[in-house]
This record gives structure tokens, sequence and C-alpha cells, in this order.
């Protein structure tokens, strides 16, 4: 494959058609998946989705399937501020898709319908986290243009996917989810992604406000930061892609995200990954009734070490980081006693030796800590420079109902960094409703609970 002299290898890998006999995808499912599973960075797949038929879901197709079915829009303003655009912010609008295109174009108001109150010039719209089986509720064939199988998820397809189609200028704040890992394909016109890693948290200032069960946000506007009230940020770094048709980035769990729609008209899909593999009914029962004998046990210990004087002392000096490990790959015959530890982290596949970094997979390479510290500068970057040669579910956003909880394996959690505004004691964490429903159905999290009951008894 020819390579342009500026190295836009993303860009030529994508737009350039398999030639004759080389129509042959260069991962396996197999393999994509086992590199899904292992990255810990973001990278841009290339030359996986040529055969896919979602690549024609544009929006003028998709608005004559929806024939006229209304969707709501997101409207913002196209005018830089310090200040995030969050949801609350927003005003919003009922409009069909053929209204939409009819403002991008700049056609009279009069078929523009209830666009025509905002100037195009200075408004962006956003119809964004469109869950697909809910709007094609009626046209579910149509789920099968989407073939997540193809990254060794079978079954997963356009059900499971969800749909943003968005004006230029539309963006959504930077942000973390809480649960899995993202693969999002780009079809129409190109986003810019600025991504920053999970140990960036402190620097992005994060905050539950405005309050999303899934997500937690920053507060700085990444592209136009104010850095008088959050000098951090300084400090954070950011990696950026512009993401073009036919491309599909993975976006590691936890990792930072502002997204920005480059062109007059972008259409994406994506799919929220889960990061830990079902198991049957009898293998979870097996599970919670390993929890729960542990648990019990430990009651019995701790009751007649209490009565026991010389067991106090140094046993409950022990570090809080220590006590928070908690064991979350751990078999069902393994639970005899309750006082394993493991590191307090979401179980993943084995580690690739190398990544097959190359022209079909991209990494996404950190900035130079000059370009990540001016913030705006970044938004002026093309895709060329961004990209460079390396040599070395459940679906759904505030629904998703197989998110996981667990945050990470160092002393704090994400969970203790969030809103610095809090005044709650870090080292208590919550167990919500949600994820004691999802005991029922996970072994790691009733192994997480399980060592949560643990360590509640210990404090």
């Amino acid at each position: 494959m020819f390579l342009p002299p500026d190295g836009s290898m993303a860009e030529a890998a994508a737009l350039d058609p398999p030639l004759p006999g080389e129509d042959v995808k260069p991962f396996t499912p197999e393999k994509a998946k086992e590199i899904v599973m292992s990255l810990q960075q973001p990278a841009v797949f290339c030359n996986m989705v040529f055969d896919w038929p979602v690549l024609h879901w544009n929006a003028k197709y998709l608005s004559e399937v929806l024939d006229g079915r209304t969707i709501r829009f997101r409207m913002g303003m196209k005018k830089r501020d310090t200040a995030p655009q969050f949801e609350t912010k927003c005003s919003y609008v009922e409009a069909t898709l053929e209204e939409f295109l009819a403002w991008t174009s700049g056609q009279p108001t009069s078929v523009s319908g209830p666009f025509s109150c905002y100037d195009s010039s200075k408004y962006w719209a956003y119809a964004d986290y469109k869950y697909i089986a809910r709007i094609f509720e009626d046209k579910t064939e149509i789920f099968k243009d989407i073939m997540w199988s193809d990254f060794g998820f079978p079954g997963r397809n356009g059900k499971e996917s969800t749909l943003w189609i968005g004006s230029a200028g539309a963006n959504t704040p930077c942000h973390l989810d809480s649960y899995g890992c993202n693969l999002v394909l780009q079809i129409q016109g190109r986003k810019r992604w600025h991504l920053f890693p999970p140990s960036n948290t402190t620097c992005l200032y994060p905050t539950r406000i405005p309050y999303e069960e899934s997500s937690i946000f920053s507060k700085v506007n990444v592209v136009n930061p104010d850095l008088r009230h959050y000098p951090q940020f300084r400090k954070a770094q950011a990696h950026v892609v512009t993401l073009n048709p036919g491309q599909v980035l993975f976006v590691p769990r936890h990792w930072w995200h502002y997204v920005e729609s480059v062109d007059p008209i972008t259409v994406s899909i994506n799919s929220w990954i889960e990061l830990v593999e079902a198991t049957s009914h009898e293998i979870n029962l097996q599970y919670l009734n390993g929890a729960i004998s542990a648990y019990l046990e430990y009651q019995t210990v701790t009751v007649s070490e209490d009565r026991d004087p010389s067991t106090h002392g140094t046993e409950k000096e022990a570090s809080s980081c220590k006590r928070r490990k908690i064991q979350v790959n751990t078999k069902p015959e393994d639970y005899k006693s309750g006082t394993q530890e493991a590191d307090f982290t979401v179980v993943k596949a084995k580690k690739l030796e190398k990544i097959p970094f190359g022209v079909h997979l991209i990494p996404v390479l950190p900035q130079s800590q000059e370009a990540s510290s001016v913030g705006a500068g970044a938004v002026e970057s093309d895709s060329r420079d961004l990209l460079s040669e390396n040599e070395g579910g459940h679906f759904g956003k505030s629904r998703c109902t197989g998110k996981q909880s667990v945050m990470s394996n160092d002393c704090e959690t994400l969970a203790d960094q969030t809103d610095s505004d809090s005044t709650a004691n870090s080292s208590q964490m919550a167990i919500s409703t949600n994820d004691l429903l999802d005991c029922l159905v996970n072994p790691q999290v009733i192994s997480l609970v399980a060592g949560l009951l643990l360590e509640r008894e210990r404090v």
C-alpha cells in the first residue's frame, strides 16, 4: 500500500479500498478480540469493516429509512467558551433527519422545521446516544448491517450499538465511562477525539455534576481550558486523533475522551464492550454460595479474635490499600476461607506479548507536552500529525446494565477522585442496588461484594 510522504497511515489505510486478492481482513475475529482485550492505549483499526453494509448509513440514507420519524437533537453554541457545554445547559429539538439535512445545507427555514429557530453558523446539532434497537425497532433486519463479530464478539450487531449524527462543532464534553471499553466506527465525515489516560484523572478535575449514572465528567473544557481555575490540566497528556470513515477506534476502559464533529455532517456508531464474560446460572450460584460462606466464616473468626486481646495490634494496623485488595479471579472451589487477597482489578484476557501495530492497527500517540498544555491548539492539528508510525454487553450508556464498577488496583479508586467538592469519606465504598443485582449474574462482582463485606467488618 502506498503511504503518503506526510505519514498519514490511518487515512491511507482507511480510504484505499482493498485491491483484488487483498480483500482479506488483517486480523481474524479471534486475534482482533485478543488485541481488544489486551490493549491499554487507544488505537485505530483499519481495513476491518470494508464489507460491512453499515458503511452506507450516511445521513441521507438514514433519513429515507426513518421515513419522517422524529428524533431528538441537542443544540449547542459553536462559540468557544472555557466551560464545557454539558447536556443540562443545551436546548433540544425534535426533528426529522430530512429537516436536519435541510438546515445543515442552508435551505430555507420553511423546510428546516424546528431548526429554523437556530442559525446554523452559530449553532450545532447532535443526535447522540440513539439506541439503534429503539429507533429501528420496526426494522430489525438492518441490525445485521453491523458485524462486531469480526472483532471476536459473535452475535453482537446493531441491536447492541448506538448511533450518533451531528453537524460541524457538535461535541460531547470530556468524560469517562465507568464500564467496559468502546469500539467506534466512523461512517460519514470526520470526528476528532481528545483522549486522556486514567492516570490523568486528577488533572481533569472530575465531577458528578451533571449526574449520569455511568459517566464521570471533567470540569475542564479540554479544547479551551481555563488554566487559572484548573492549573493541573497543564500536566494532562492528550492523545488526539481524527477518525476517518471506515476506521474503528478502540477506546480503553476508563480513558477520558472529548469528541467533536469536524465535517458538516458526521455519522458514527459504537458499541460498549463488557470486559467480563457471562457464565451459567449454575456457576453464578456457586460463586454466590462461596461468597456467603466466606463471609460467615470470617464473622466466626472475627468474633473469636475479638475475645482474645492478644490478636489486637499490628494485624489491625495494616494499610488501607492492602485491605482493599479483593479476590476477583477466584474459582468457586477456592472459596474455602475468607483470607485470600488479589489485585482490585477487572479480569483481563491474557496480555499479548507484542501488540501488532502497523498500517492495520495504529496507536494513538500522546501529543508533546507543549501541545497538550496549549489546549485549543490541539484542535487545529490534522490527523496526519497525530497518527504516526510507531514501532513498537450490554449496550447503551446511561442504561447499561452490564457495566463494571471495579475501578483501579491503586490505593485510590476513581470514585475516590471524583468531585473535589465532595466531603464524603473516600475510604467508604458504596454498593448501589445495581451493583447488588449484578452480583446475581457476574461472578467477579460477587467476589468483589464479598470482599467489601469482609472489609466492612474490619473497619
